[in-house]
């Protein structure tokens, strides 16, 4: 079996053995990152080229095909984006907060953030989540969780496995991923690859470094079928006074500056008019958020059909009965997205309540000061 793991001291090996902490420096070269970083950005654009070149020459493209080629490009731009959180999380700028976080409830939402995702792909995502609450930064374990959904559905073939486990003593949360990325017809036409498996894309380079980062233990195995990810929690809160070191450690570190607070989530803005979007990009730029922009309504339901982003902020103009039939149909599979209003008039921010729920509000005049206020609290609130 091979394993994709950092080091494990001998006395620890076995099928019980704790993947080793992360130590030293990083598992790839930047040079390594970087080529295989351009070789996957490559190969998506090609397969989109040679699409866009038979639409060229056939003047012709099916419903199927436009979504392939969509799925491509989509590929292309969410790696590179990958690769821009890696090098963030390796430069050492991010300084840690650790607060508690709970584990279970973090992962089964991240999995129905991804639901449609693994549906359309034919994935069923089988969840045996026991309790489980940490000591962690909130922002490095969403980018976890992230990376973690976005690399099991990009290797899965049917079904993908998330366990939660408690150790008992020392007592420590174990989160395990089990999942075939190679299917039956693949291994009966004998297309097994010896050595590495798929499965180290740059996707698992991001969430190997996010563990690296937090200093989780991290393990890869695979048999040549079947891939067992295994990620430990050493600081699974069951002791009060570990509670307040970490605490005390949390507020030492609250003094750095933590750039691109928002690294890892997805903002759709749904905005007709070109000047709308560049004052959104201007706004949100030091925040590390992916964005999306469609022009309608119409438009964005499709866009949600591929999967919910976290955030939605809309111009006021294209408010109304459609769209409020989008957000409840959204707020259905997604209970806690977020929606932002931008209106043409009004200052700074401001709250608005829509159906029971409240909803925040930005004036046009004032968003470069107000939508990343806007954002930060409507992306951390309790719902």
């Amino acid at each position: 079996m091979n394993s994709a793991a950092l080091p494990v001291p001998a006395a620890a090996a076995g099928d019980d053995a704790r993947p080793a902490a992360p130590q030293g420096p990083a598992a790839s070269s930047g040079h390594a990152l970087l080529s295989q970083l351009g070789g996957e950005v490559a190969a998506a654009l090609s397969r989109a080229l040679e699409q866009v070149t038979a639409v060229a020459t056939t003047g012709k493209i099916s419903r199927q095909g436009l979504l392939e080629l969509r799925e491509q490009i989509e590929r292309a731009r969410l790696t590179g984006i990958m690769g821009q959180q890696i090098e963030r999380l390796a430069s050492g700028r991010v300084r840690q907060a650790p607060e508690r976080v709970d584990l279970t409830a973090l992962l089964r939402e991240t999995v129905t953030q991804h639901r449609r995702q693994a549906l359309a792909r034919g994935i069923e995502v089988r969840q045996l989540l026991g309790p489980a609450q940490v000591m962690a930064d909130p922002a490095l374990m969403f980018t976890l969780a992230e990376a973690l959904l976005a690399w099991a559905l990009e290797h899965a073939r049917a079904r993908l496995e998330m366990r939660i486990e408690l150790n008992e003593w020392p007592v420590y949360a174990r989160l395990l991923c089990s999942f075939r990325f190679l299917s039956d017809e693949e291994v009966d036409a004998s297309l097994v690859a010896f050595g590495d498996p798929p499965l180290r894309t740059i996707s698992w380079r991001l969430l190997e470094q996010a563990a690296r980062t937090m200093e989780l233990p991290i393990r890869l195995d695979e048999d040549g079928v079947t891939g067992r990810l295994t990620i430990e929690f050493p600081r699974t809160v069951n002791d009060p006074s570990e509670v307040a070191a970490l605490r005390d450690r949390a507020d030492a570190e609250r003094m750095g500056i933590n750039s691109k607070p928002l690294a890892g989530s997805h903002l759709l803005v749904i905005a007709a008019r070109r000047e709308t979007r560049s004052l959104v990009r201007d706004a949100v730029r030091h925040m590390g958020l992916m964005i999306d922009y469609v022009n309608t309504v119409e438009e964005a339901r499709e866009f949600c059909r591929g999967g919910i982003p976290h955030a939605v902020l809309h111009e006021s103009a294209l408010g109304g009965e459609r769209f409020e039939r989008l957000r409840l149909d959204l707020l259905a599979e997604m209970p806690k997205l977020a929606f932002i209003e931008l209106a043409e008039d009004g200052q700074g921010l401001q709250t608005q309540r829509v159906s029971e729920r409240e909803y925040s509000r930005v004036g046009r005049d004032a968003i470069i000061e107000s939508l990343p206020a806007a954002l930060m609290y409507e992306l951390s609130r309790p719902r």
